[in-house]
């Protein structure tokens, strides 16, 4: 597994541009490949690429930094937005296939439904990555009650990458980034992303109250 140390400070979620992981000959042409076929399937979509490729660089600095496997996090990271570029007729088409159920129209969850249905198209173009990669993909627009370290650290890097315009909640979580758990962290995201939800009257996806719910109670408990 790959390793890297790295020190706190004020800019500790922003990764470097000449920070290096030590990955394995193997990993290293895996994520060269991972990366060329990104680049490739959003080519027409050049900010949904910068932003693909920043959260891949920021999912593996945030994996360095809360002892996650940063092969694990970079090609998540790389692969999290494939389906971006598939028109949403298709999208939709293509969760019915797979038998996507969220309890509600798929319309109405469509910007939900990407990560899902890579999860469940990529595994046969990449059978050899762990099925570690494909939960963080399913659940990083949604998150879950399952959320393991991986899917945590997609779900934040996703949020707070470099690219994205600042707000004041994703302000915060950058913050936080080295300063609290990486469950801590996570939380902060996810509650602030349900915060911008109700505050911009965007649609709500029900099961997002159960997941908070749960993930609420799991947090008491662990306190206890």
């Amino acid at each position: 597994m790959a390793r890297k140390t790295v020190s706190v400070s004020d800019e500790l979620w922003r990764p470097q541009e000449n920070e290096k992981v030590d990955y394995e000959p193997s990993q290293r042409l895996t994520l060269m490949r991972l990366e060329s076929d990104t680049r490739t399937q959003l080519a027409s979509r050049q900010k949904r690429l910068d932003h693909s490729l920043s959260v891949a660089k920021t999912a593996e600095h945030l994996a360095v930094l809360y002892g996650v496997d940063p092969f694990l996090a970079r090609a998540a990271g790389l692969l999290h937005d494939w389906d971006k570029v598939v028109p949403k007729d298709v999208l939709l088409e293509r969760a019915r296939y797979f038998g996507i159920d969220l309890g509600v129209p798929l319309e109405s969850v469509e910007p939900l439904l990407h990560g899902m249905v890579a999860a469940r198209e990529l595994p046969d173009r990449y059978p050899h990555l762990p099925r570690e990669i494909w939960h963080a993909i399913a659940c990083h627009t949604s998150a879950a009650e399952d959320m393991g370290p991986l899917d945590m650290v997609l779900f934040v890097a996703d949020g707070i990458e470099p690219l994205r315009r600042d707000s004041p909640g994703i302000a915060q979580t950058r913050s936080l980034v080295g300063k609290v758990s990486l469950e801590d962290l996570f939380w902060n995201a996810f509650v602030g992303g349900l915060v911008y939800v109700l505050e911009t009257g965007r649609y709500l996806y029900p099961r997002a109250i159960d997941i908070y719910n749960s993930l609420a109670l799991a947090r008491q408990r662990r306190r206890v």
